[in-house]
């Protein structure tokens, strides 16, 4: 459904009905309805791909792989609540004895509530209409309401009419999904009293603004943004000597794939002062080919972002030209060059996303500098180290994992795993919460406490009652308790 056959107060209040049936729904019942929508995003998968290729330009080898990756979301969520410790279960039995008398305290998450959904443009599969933010919060019990993004409508339109009569098929209460469209209406459901939580994938300005509407409400509620993310790499000295073209090829392949407009691209690359390693990922990259970009407006910030970066003192351009027309002949890799010492003067001006296919690389003189300049480094979802076999890189290590949310070793940030350990999330501006938006734990975002005191069996959840009907982990008076 979208807002041309109901109101915006419509939809929620049909949101708020179905959020309070699909809480009560069980874990089985839900993890049905995903696979429905798993199964149906597969059974269509050519026709979805047709329509997102004609609209963001990806290529159907990508897309199809991001159809994928989508449905296998929705079944990792399904295998998440069935297993049952999403639900964080604790039991403490009453102890008359104790010195103050303690009562009988039973706690578990419960779902938060209507949630809307901000669709990226990146992933117009994964993280759009039936992506990871919509998936863990149907696991859950919360019903969504997706904000479809203007760069491929007509995909979110054919994903929610896919994902809708999935969800009908499979016993769903109407109202669980609807998808709405257009800016004004994005920022009406933000502030609307019904919805509870948000999650947002996109720009820095753009969530920054949602996110101030968000907890400026009369009613504050959770803002889940992933808004910008640099993702440092770091290569050692002892790196370079030993592997020096093999890390030029992989650097190149990994700024370079999706036009660079992937949120984990390595837009930072640390190298030791003094080596050939510019000149050698300067003929890594030479021969990549240009591509279109996701929307106009993107293909016209890059070469802005480009020229910017280029105007910069002491900045280099080691491959590629900052004079180009993305609209016009597509995206063109550019790698730039500059010292820590400059980065340390302008930190605000160079260290700046810029959305498409570029990296810089910064020379560092010593350990003490590259110290430095990555204290400037703003928040990141990933940091990356190429480092040699008995290095000792403890102290780099624990000030990468302060500044991101996924440290790498000896790999390329690009390319997100979606399983249980994932985190996708890191300092602001990364994400504005310590939450995953990717992998089993994303689910915790739409997901808030409620402590039952003394209460008599027969209210309280299944996951709670004294013989775990269940038969998920549980936490009983300190111990953990496995089924």
């Amino acid at each position: 459904m979208t807002t041309a056959t109901l109101s915006l107060s419509e939809l929620t209040a049909a949101a708020t009905r179905a959020a309070s049936i699909a809480a009560a729904a069980s874990d089985a019942e839900r993890a049905g309805w995903l696979t429905a929508v798993a199964d149906a995003l597969d059974a269509n998968v050519a026709e979805l791909v047709e329509i997102a290729d004609s609209e963001t330009s990806l290529g159907t080898v990508r897309l199809t792989g991001e159809v994928a990756r989508t449905s296998g979301q929705l079944r990792l969520f399904a295998r998440v609540i069935t297993e049952g410790s999403y639900l964080e279960a604790v039991i403490d039995h009453a102890d008359p004895s104790a010195t103050p008398p303690k009562p009988d305290l039973r706690r578990i998450l419960r779902p938060i509530g209507p949630v809307a959904v901000f669709s990226a443009s990146n992933f117009p599969f994964a993280f759009s209409v039936a992506g990871g933010d919509t998936a863990s919060a149907l696991a859950v019990g919360s019903s969504v309401i997706v904000k479809a993004h203007s760069g491929h409508l007509k995909l979110s339109e054919r994903t929610a009419e896919v994902v809708t009569a999935a969800l009908r098929s499979a016993g769903a209460p109407e109202g669980l999904f609807a998808l709405v469209a257009g800016r004004e209406v994005g920022t009406a459901l933000v502030q609307d009293p019904a919805i509870k939580a948000v999650g947002f994938t996109g720009s820095i300005p753009g969530g920054r603004a949602l996110f101030d509407l968000a907890v400026s409400r009369p009613d504050p509620i959770p803002f889940y943004g992933e808004l910008g993310s640099l993702n440092p790499v770091v290569i050692t000295a002892a790196a370079l000597a030993e592997r020096s073209g093999q890390l030029a090829a992989g650097l190149s392949a990994s700024f370079t794939m999706g036009a660079g407009q992937f949120c984990t691209k390595p837009g930072l690359v640390f190298i030791p002062a003094g080596t050939e390693f510019a000149a050698e990922l300067a003929e890594a990259s030479k021969d990549k080919p240009t591509a279109a970009m996701l929307t106009t407006r993107i293909s016209d910030a890059y070469p802005e972002g480009l020229r910017n970066v280029a105007s910069l003192p002491d900045v280099t351009i080691v491959s590629g030209t900052a004079d180009q027309d993305a609209t016009l002949d597509g995206a063109a890799p550019v790698v730039f060059s500059t010292s820590a010492a400059n980065v340390l003067e302008r930190p605000d001006e160079l260290l700046e996303e810029c959305f498409g296919p570029t990296t810089m690389l910064i020379e560092y003189s010593d350990q003490e500098e590259l110290s430095a300049v990555l204290a400037k480094v703003p928040g990141s979802l990933t940091a990356t180290v190429h480092a040699q076999p008995g290095e000792d890189i403890a102290v780099l290590v624990e000030q990468l994992s302060g500044l991101a949310g996924r440290v790498l070793f000896d790999g390329w940030p690009t390319g997100v795993a979606v399983n249980w350990a994932q985190q996708h999330g890191g300092p602001y501006p990364a994400t504005t919460s310590l939450f995953t938006s990717v992998g089993a734990t994303a689910v915790r975002r739409f997901q808030r406490p409620v402590a039952y005191q003394d209460a008599p069996e027969t209210v309280l959840h299944p996951a709670l009652r004294e013989s775990n009907p269940l038969g998920i982990p549980r936490r009983v008076d300190g111990e953990l308790v496995l089924p």
